[in-house]
């Protein structure tokens, strides 16, 4: 069962909490929930998942956990994700707002097939699309234990010509068209990962055989011969071997670059855009195509035998032209679909304010963000 909490701070804002505001364990240093609240004296609003059942047992729980004051600032429920007739609930929701004297200001029903990006946690295997016929590219990517913008495959997932799998710890590494590297918080750690799970010798097969490798900002990094830590940022001072497959070296630096950015994928010059966000210096001891063109310069390499491409650009499947180019250059026969990432993406939202509109009682929440205006 998931319980969050949703604060409106400010004129406009409104602030996310992450998971629980009952988190016994991280409440004397808590940041990101109902610590976070009393700081800025906002209202707060509980929203839960009854998908996972015990919705009743957890607004009420979560409620009686918080302090007085913390209870004081709760001015309702949300339930979300309900798949069944509204009549069959209210009964408890009737319970709910007598026991509490909290009213609910809504019931979100469960949206089949809704996209929306995630934050932290790996998507649920049901919520990808599994290919029909024949011609399709299959695709791996291993869940490194601190993977982090994985939204980079989003696109991969929606795709109906791809067949995208995460491949968790213990799990057989299946055979593949496209193995990518996904970023990483903890390079070093996660590339001691990846050898203690057998991808070394996986990727070393995967490539005799012709199949292709990306390597994506940590994921890049990993497929230099030497990844330095000078400074210690992910753990103790020193050096990681990589992988070996560009003979290139990565110096980790306390200043992390953080830009929006666009170009070319010099595959076929097709028009790219992303972001950038990482701590490392890539130096090159040999000159290779670069993967990308961007308008401030180079980024990334192609390997001499075109079979592995590197970027440190986020977002590089998002691009429609882009991420059919590379599909093609993994090995997808023909390309009978070419998915706009942005439109989807945009009309999910739209799916998602137009449900809230129609299910949420919005005058409530607009006088709540109205009173907390008028203290300010």
């Amino acid at each position: 069962m998931h319980t969050q909490t949703l604060m409106t701070q400010g004129t406009t804002s409104i602030v996310e909490g992450a998971g629980s505001p009952a988190e016994i364990n991280l409440r004397t240093n808590d940041i990101a929930n109902m610590g976070f609240a009393e700081a800025v004296d906002c209202p707060v609003i509980l929203i839960a998942d009854i998908d996972r059942g015990g919705v009743f047992a957890h607004l009420a729980g979560t409620l009686a956990l918080l302090s007085e004051t913390e209870q004081a600032r709760i001015q309702g429920f949300i339930i979300n994700r309900f798949r069944d007739d509204i009549a069959l609930l209210q009964p408890g929701l009737d319970w709910l707002e007598q026991y509490t004297g909290k009213p609910v200001l809504g019931v979100l029903p469960y949206l089949q097939g809704l996209h929306l990006e995630a934050e932290d946690a790996l998507p649920h295997t049901t919520d990808f699309i599994v290919p029909r016929g024949q011609d399709y590219l299959r695709v791996i990517v291993p869940a490194l234990p601190r993977i982090s913008n994985h939204t980079d495959f989003d696109p991969l997932r929606l795709h109906p010509q791809v067949n995208l799998q995460y491949i968790g710890p213990g799990e057989t590494i299946p055979p593949a068209d496209l193995i990518i590297l996904p970023s990483s918080k903890s390079v070093c750690a996660d590339l001691g990962w990846l050898r203690e799970q057998g991808w070394e010798l996986a990727i070393h097969r995967h490539l005799r055989y012709s199949g292709k490798l990306i390597g994506i900002c940590g994921g890049f990094q990993m497929l230099g011969k030497l990844i330095h830590d000078p400074d210690g940022l992910e753990g103790i001072a020193g050096n990681t071997q990589g992988f070996a497959f560009f003979d290139m070296e990565t110096t980790l630096k306390p200043e992390k670059l953080l830009r929006n950015t666009q170009g070319t994928l010099t595959l076929n010059n097709t028009t790219v855009t992303g972001y950038e966000i990482h701590a490392g210096i890539a130096t090159y001891y040999t000159h290779y195509q670069p993967s990308v063109r961007l308008t401030h310069g180079d980024d990334g390499a192609i390997s001499g035998d075109g079979l592995i491409l590197g970027t440190y650009l986020h977002g590089i499947f998002e691009s429609p032209l882009a991420c059919s180019e590379l599909l093609t250059w993994a090995g997808l026969g023909e390309l009978k679909d070419t998915l706009d990432y942005h439109a989807i993406r945009e009309a999910q939202i739209d799916r998602l304010a137009d449900c809230i509109d129609q299910y949420l009682d919005t005058a409530h929440l607009y006088r709540l963000l109205n009173l907390r205006a008028n203290t300010l």
